[in-house]
């Protein structure tokens, strides 16, 4: 036995500081949520200025919420554990710091960037180059803090906490940078190197895998640690936890084209996805059993300590969300779901429940231990407790209630056969509603939210913050293996690069068997003569569409249902998309889809729709695009874009933009603005309104398809 005992100091300073901006954020990601959604009955709400409509601010809340908010919970978490579980301070204080503060200027530029209309669209991807960029320095300077406090530490085995840190540094770096190569046209422009369904396939494997290995994995490591802390009792079972992790990490990443069900994407990639996602529920109820089951015997602590009852809610909101969330993956439920708020609301238990709640949990938690003492009022940590509670089923249930209360009608026929309400319109007057209903739980989870903060500063004021714990520890010794059912796994935690090269296998397997063949097989995305490059003033058009964050409400992806081909026209093809930088086909439908809606309205139509589309759609909820008039178009940006595009593949001809695409681009716009004096509307040809129309007329007219049937009453 080692008696030569060390001492050495954990830092906390990292940890409160992480803290501290976790609750800042979260308010500030939780308001601007809010806002959004407040929008959906209240367009008006957003006093028709361009920077905060719901098209902007939606992905500014979601990037608020999971990598402000959540990011930097789960850095505070990691921050305090890591060291504690390793009987070290962090590898370098320098990198700690720079860690933290590259994460808010990334979050910073964010807040910046999503509002001014820099956006790539893509789903939780929607920050431009140069900050893919900064998040690629941050994360390695996170991942060689983790790895060097690992490689440092003084105890042998790392513990199941540590198995969790570390898939999801490596799964992390993996998916953002694979999804995130993109060809820049501009400082804050580029376009996806991939296209139409690769890109899809691509952005899904990441979109799923973020929720996985930024959300989840993360998460279950700060459970296993911050929750037997506090119930004072080790978890329930080690086999498990070894079951969990593995099965987990291994399943977890074939999932994601369980998004794209029914959609063009290749039968045999969408059916990949749902077998993976269906086997996903026994990992997950695995861990949530594990988790649940520690706390046999402390019941009454429980009830007592609102820290532990943040714990259990977080806890029964991850197992409630994995069992949702594979059964939605399975094809007959995923065609009524998909594209309605069902799955908003299933998104919002594992967001409000799992991760705020937790998050909660641990500040609570933390926060005495940093400041030597007791927390300031326990019974305002339980009055946040029933409040948030309160206000995540006001959010949830009505959610629930207005996703299947659109899936129903969008799919209902009458007698005569047919569509029953074939005006989209007659679905968001009945859901209205519910979204008021929203708003109001919203709100009691974000009032719940003051009162903790509240609460933690005034634990701050009553005791004194204790920048380094002294500890003491031996040095690491080689550690024995005693034989038995678990002595290899107990071996593998005392080699964390074997470790982590095994975990790196295990996410890499599923990612490369559903892509490569993808990206080598001709025949998974077939191609139509038909199918041509955008224009040069359509190319403008799509992307001021993408600015405006349109995509965020209409889909472009008919379904194969009849439901579908009768109220939009034929439905999509792979090889529709193959110029598609980056895809467009959205995962919401607070409008109609808009994959055939070239030439289905005058190009006055669209200019009236997008200056006040109740004149046109009488109880729409889509905000006004007023600015759209009057703001001119960016043409010098042409040449930019068209070389950048042709770098990815789209066949422009060689010296295209320097001169024909002006050209091309005037005359198209000579033509809609003589097609808009026949609508009795005068507009200038060098407005972007003009661009968007250019390219709303064109969408789905590549391919011939017969005209969607309506009810003749």
């Amino acid at each position: 036995m080692n008696t030569n005992v060390e001492t050495f100091k954990y830092d906390n300073r990292i940890v409160r500081a992480f803290g501290i901006v976790t609750v800042i954020w979260g308010i500030v990601g939780m308001l601007a949520g809010l806002l959004a959604a407040v929008q959906l009955y209240l367009p008006e709400a957003n006093l028709n200025l361009q920077f905060i409509t719901f098209g902007r601010i939606r992905p500014l809340h979601t990037n608020a919420v999971i990598f402000a908010f959540i990011g930097n919970g789960m850095f505070m978490g990691i921050y305090y554990s890591l060291q504690r579980l390793c009987k070290a301070r962090m590898f370098s204080d320098f990198l700690s710091w720079f860690n933290f503060w590259g994460w808010q200027v990334i979050i910073v530029a964010a807040a910046v960037t999503l509002p001014l209309g820099f956006t790539t669209s893509k789903e939780y991807a929607e920050l431009e180059w140069p900050i893919d960029i900064a998040i690629a320095v941050v994360w390695v300077a996170f991942s060689v803090n983790l790895f060097g406090t690992i490689a440092k530490r003084r105890e042998k085995h790392m513990y199941v906490a540590i198995w969790f840190y570390i898939a999801t540094a490596v799964t992390i770096a993996v998916l953002h940078i694979t999804n995130s190569m993109e060809m820049p046209a501009g400082w804050m422009k580029s376009y996806s190197m991939y296209a139409g369904v690769q890109d899809a396939l691509v952005q899904w494997w990441y979109g799923h895998n973020a929720v996985a290995f930024f959300l989840t994995t993360p998460y279950l490591g700060l459970m296993y640690y911050f929750l037997p802390k506090a119930a004072g009792r080790p978890v329930f079972s080690y086999r498990l936890s070894i079951i969990h992790f593995w099965a987990l990490v291994f399943l977890y990443i074939w999932a994601g084209p369980h998004h794209l069900l029914y959609s063009a994407l290749p039968d045999w990639a969408q059916s990949l996805g749902m077998v993976f996602s269906l086997m996903l529920i026994a990992p997950s109820w695995g861990g949530m059993l594990n988790g649940l089951l520690t706390l046999r015997g402390v019941w009454d602590k429980v009830r007592q300590d609102p820290m532990l009852k943040f714990m259990v809610i977080a806890i029964t909101a991850y197992g409630m969300s994995t069992l949702e969330g594979p059964v939605l993956s399975i094809k007959t439920v995923n065609s009524l779901s998909h594209y309605t708020d069902w799955t908003i609301a299933h998104v919002h238990t594992g967001a409000l429940g799992w991760n705020g709640f937790l998050t909660f949990s641990m500040l609570y938690w933390l926060w005495p231990r940093l400041y030597n003492t007791k927390l300031w009022s326990t019974k305002l940590a339980n009055y946040h407790f029933w409040i948030a509670l309160l206000g995540m089923m006001f959010y949830i249930i009505p959610i629930y209630v207005a996703g299947i209360t659109e899936g129903l009608m969008w799919k209902q026929f009458n007698k005569e056969g047919f569509l029953q309400y074939p005006n989209f319109l007659e679905t968001i007057v009945q859901v209205v509603p519910m979204f008021k209903l929203r708003a109001i739980g919203g709100t009691l989870y974000i009032v719940g939210t003051f009162m903790m903060a509240y609460n933690l500063y005034k634990t701050a004021k009553a005791g004194v913050f204790e920048p380094d714990t002294e500890a003491q520890a031996a040095p690491m010794e080689k550690a024995s293996v005693a034989p038995g059912k678990t002595a290899f796994h107990r071996m593998l935690e005392g080699k964390p690069l074997f470790f982590t090269v095994l975990a790196a296998v295990a996410i890499l397997v599923g990612g490369i068997v559903e892509m490569v063949p993808m990206f080598l097989i001709k025949e998974n995305v077939p191609t139509i003569t038909s199918v041509k490059p955008y224009s040069p003033l359509e190319v403008l058009g799509r992307d001021i569409y993408i600015r405006e964050g349109c995509l965020g409400c209409h889909s472009q992806m008919i379904r194969p249902f009849r439901s579908e081909t009768e109220r939009y026209g034929e439905y999509s093809k792979a090889g529709e998309f193959v110029y598609d930088h980056p895809f467009t086909w959205g995962s919401e439908r607070k409008g109609p889809d808009l994959a055939r809606e070239g030439g289905k309205y005058p190009d006055a139509w669209h200019y009236n729709h997008m200056d006040d589309p109740r004149s046109t759609s009488p109880g729409s909820i889509m905000p006004r695009y007023s600015w759209l008039l009057t703001q001119k178009l960016d043409k010098e940006s042409i040449p930019a874009r068209l070389g950048a595009l042709r770098k990815v593949g789209v066949p422009y001809p060689a010296g295209f933009e320097n001169g024909p695409a002006q050209k091309d681009l005037e005359a198209q716009a000579a033509k809609i603005v003589a097609n808009l004096k026949v609508g009795s509307v005068k507009a200038d040809p060098d407005k972007e309104i003009i661009a968007l129309i250019a390219y709303m007329q064109r969408l789905g007219t590549d391919i011939k398809s017969a005209p969607a049937t309506a009810n003749p009453k």
